[in-house]
Order: structure tokens, then C-alpha cells, then sequence
């Protein structure tokens, strides 16, 4: 039985200012190196091999498995094994795999039983929402047509295209308004292209990834950031999506939040033009301060981005500058619209932030989890582009991120049947009450508190 009212917000207060536990989740210690001033990917996994008493190897539920002979077979991809050596994979590895056969092949690379109870509180019951939902979600996929994907291909496609002309005609013209124009459709453009892609980048390796690096952001740090990160620990202290962003936005409530993160909607405006930027630059600055890190974590597709301005230049036979400055701008912008529509998304609203609630239970199933921390847009999941574009349908996204966007309108009826038959907490908002929702977040200092269930 959880605490009373009363007694659980003077116990949350005292734990978030010692930081010995996480919040939400009394019995989980407080991630490692989470305050850690460089808050990149790179540190969340080191943090996170701290915490999951993996030794070394790739933990599941709570058996160490190795699959160091099977990093070059994986049929997803070698990297992502690579990024998850010496970490518990448990909700990655349950979330990845639909198909139940998946589950058989672990005992091939079995080596023993961890010595540490799992840190994460989210259970995978045989009986329970998410292994139900992901049996019906199994047996539904078999129904869907084989071209369903076509669409999201094409969209991506298209925006690809559309920036590479846009941004050369930005730069080609002289007339200072049709320059404006097509500096406007490739920020749109890059900004689009790069959510899109987003919708590659969880699945096994594939072309369309790659071009997530034309806003000069890894998409091999967003594997991180975002898929391990903040798809499996969906708005706790475990997800480097809000603690990146501290101490500018602070989504966490706090009695001492500064003033400039109460305005976080505002302040935000200042740097999210050059996120795009910063995350390159902190990624080459690793390169001097991280011992081995150009040899473990470069790849050739960090120069991904700089195609960009070198097509511009070639298209438009424009002098060096003039393409430099026009690059930068349309980057900067598209920076800016890109992260105005991330934390416009789903998550960052009072009734989706988790920390600071009353639990309802200790150990909840990661499904329910998932659609708590979510509110779904009823205005943009009706139209393949919207949810191409501004990250929707994210219910279903969040608990089968493999699954391409378009395919995931099939999957609702099943959805909301089992969210019924659950009691599932499924909501549904619109882009404007999100949007709202982001600014009371931003500036909420006391922490909510839920009825005993």
C-alpha cells in the first residue's frame, strides 16, 4: 500500500534533494552520473552500467546473457548490441522482439543468473497489458497489406528531395523574397525530414537513418537519447531526454526552480536554434576529452551533414559564403522548429510526468507505464503525414517502436479494446492543449500527488 497524501510528498521531497532514489520509484537508486555536467549519450550509458549489474555482459529480466558471437549476426543491426554491452536490455529487448520465437533463442547465449535485482521498476507479466497487447499486435501484423509502408517511404523521400531543392534555391536566387521563400520551405523541410526519420532509426539498419545526420545531429547519440533511453524509461529520471535539457527546462517539479526554467517555454526560443549545431559540437569536442572515443563511437556518417552545403554550393554555383550563411540559417531554424515540435509532442504535460506522483503500484506493467506517460493527438493521428511529421500516433509508437508509422492506424482498434479490458489510462488531447500542457509543466513547482489505488 502506498502512502498517504501527506507522507509521500515529504518523503519525495527529501529523496529528490538527497538524490539517493529515484522519485516516482522509491526502491531505485538515483541514476549515476544523470547531474553529470556533459549529459550526452555516452555518459547515460556509463550511468546506466552502473545501475543494472549487468557485469559486463547484456541483461535480461534477470539473466546475463552474452552475445559478443552474435553482434555481426544481429538481423537489427550490429549496433545496437554494441551500444547496450554491459546494460540491462530488458525493455529494449521486449518492446524490439514481436514475435514470440525471438524470446526462444536467448538460452543459446545464456552464462548465469544476475546477482542484483533489476533497477527498473516495469514488470512484462505473461497475463499482463503489454505481453497481451504484443500477442494481438503479433497476430494483427499478418493482416496488414505488404505495401502499408509505401507511404512513410514516400514522405521521407519527398522531403528529402524537397530540401536539397529548396535549399539551392535559397541560395541561387538574388530577389530577396523568393530567396526567403525557399529558405523557409528547406527549414520546414529539414526540420520534417528529420522527424521522419526518426521513424527509421528504430528499426533495423536501413538507408533512410542515414539522412537524420543531415541536420548535423548522430542519429547513432539519438539511438541513444532517444530510442534506449526515453522510449524505455518514458518520463522518469532514466530518460535523457528531460535531463539533457536541465538546467535550462526543468520538467521535474522542483521547490527551488529557478525563474528562467519556470519560462522554459519562452527561454527554450534562445537555444533550440542551435541544438542541432551544439550536438555536433559536443560530439567532435569528445573526440579530445574522451580517451578511444573517435575509434569506438565516429563513424563515417558524421560527415553526413556537411552534403548538405556542398549540394547548395554545386546546384547553385553561388560564392562559398553566401551558401555558409544560408546553410547556417535554414540549420538554425530548422533546428528550432524541429524541438518546438519534440516537446510539443506528447510528454511534456502535467497529466503525462511521472515523477513526483503517487504511485499506484511499485512494480507497474511497462505497457500501462507507457500510455500514462503519453497523451495521444486526436487532430494529428488521422492523417499519415501529421503522424510522419509531428511524432504521431505515440502510443502505439511507444510500445512497438519497430513497427513503421503507417502501419500503426491498424493496430488501434486492438489497441483500445485491450486498454479497455486493462483499464489502461489512454488519453487523448489536441495539439493546442499539448502545447498549453508544455507551459504549465515548465512552470510547475509542486509535486502532484494521485489517489491510493
Amino acid at each position: 500500500m502506498a502512502p498517504n497524501v501527506t507522507e509521500w510528498v515529504q518523503e519525495a521531497e527529501e529523496r529528490a534533494a538527497l538524490k539517493k532514489t529515484h522519485v516516482s520509484f522509491p526502491q531505485l537508486k538515483y541514476p549515476s552520473l544523470r547531474d553529470e555536467p556533459f549529459k550526452d549519450p555516452l555518459q547515460w550509458l556509463t550511468g546506466k552500467a552502473l545501475d543494472d549489474g549487468a557485469e559486463g555482459l547484456w541483461r535480461v529480466h534477470d539473466k546475463l546473457y552474452d552475445f559478443t558471437d552474435f553482434v555481426n549476426r544481429h538481423p537489427g543491426g550490429e549496433e545496437w548490441l554494441e551500444l547496450t554491452k554491459g546494460t540491462d536490455i530488458t525493455e529494449a529487448f521486449e518492446s524490439h522482439h514481436i514475435n514470440p520465437t525471438t524470446e526462444k533463442m536467448l538460452s543459446k547465449f545464456y552464462v548465469r543468473d544476475a546477482k542484483t535485482p533489476r533497477n527498473s521498476p516495469f514488470t512484462f507479466h505473461e497475463d499482463g497489458f503489454y505481453r497481451t497487447l504484443k500477442r494481438a499486435v503479433y497476430d494483427e501484423l499478418k493482416k496488414i497489406p505488404k505495401d502499408a509502408s509505401v507511404t512513410a517511404d514516400r514522405i521521407t523521400d519527398g522531403l528529402f528531395v524537397t530540401l536539397l531543392c529548396s535549399s539551392s534555391l535559397a541560395c541561387w536566387y538574388d530577389d530577396y523574397w523568393l530567396a526567403t521563400f525557399w529558405y523557409v520551405v528547406a527549414s520546414l523541410s529539414l526540420a520534417t525530414l528529420t522527424v521522419t526519420c526518426h521513424n527509421f532509426i528504430h528499426r533495423k539498419t536501413n538507408w533512410r537513418m542515414y539522412l537524420f545526420n543531415m541536420s548535423m545531429w548522430s542519429f547513432r547519440d539519438f539511438r541513444v537519447s532517444h530510442v534506449l533511453s526515453h522510449h524505455l524509461h518514458t518520463n522518469t529520471l532514466n530518460d535523457l531526454e528531460i535531463s539533457s535539457l536541465e538546467p535550462f527546462l526543468l520538467y521535474n517539479p522542483r521547490k527551488d526552480k529557478p525563474l528562467h526554467a519556470r519560462l522554459g517555454f519562452i527561454t527554450e526560443w534562445l537555444f533550440f536554434p542551435f541544438t542541432f549545431l551544439l550536438n555536433f559540437f559536443k560530439r567532435f569536442l569528445s573526440i579530445f576529452v574522451r580517451k578511444g572515443f573517435f575509434r569506438a563511437h565516429y563513424r563515417w556518417h558524421d560527415a553526413i551533414g556537411f552534403l548538405l552545403p556542398l549540394c547548395m554550393w554545386f546546384a547553385s554555383g553561388s560564392p562559398v559564403t553566401r551558401v555558409i550563411y544560408t546553410w547556417l540559417w535554414i540549420n538554425c531554424t530548422g533546428s528550432l522548429i524541429f524541438f518546438t515540435i519534440a516537446v510539443n509532442a506528447a510528454h511534456h504535460h502535467p497529466d503525462a510526468i511521472k515523477d513526483g506522483d503517487q504511485p499506484r503500484s511499485l512494480t507497474p506493467d511497462w505497457g500501462e507505464h507507457q500510455v500514462e506517460a503519453l497523451l495521444d493527438r486526436k487532430d494529428v493521428n488521422g492523417n499519415t503525414f501529421a503522424v510522419m511529421t509531428l511524432f504521431g500516433d505515440h502510443a502505439l509508437h511507444h510500445m512497438f517502436p519497430t513497427v513503421d508509422h503507417s502501419v500503426l492506424k491498424y493496430l488501434h482498434p486492438v489497441f483500445i479494446e485491450l486498454c479497455e479490458k486493462f483499464q489502461a489510462n489512454y488519453r487523448v488531447s489536441t495539439q493546442f492543449q499539448m502545447v498549453l500542457g508544455q507551459i504549465q509543466e515548465t512552470m510547475r513547482t509542486d509535486f502532484k500527488t494521485l489517489p491510493n489505488k
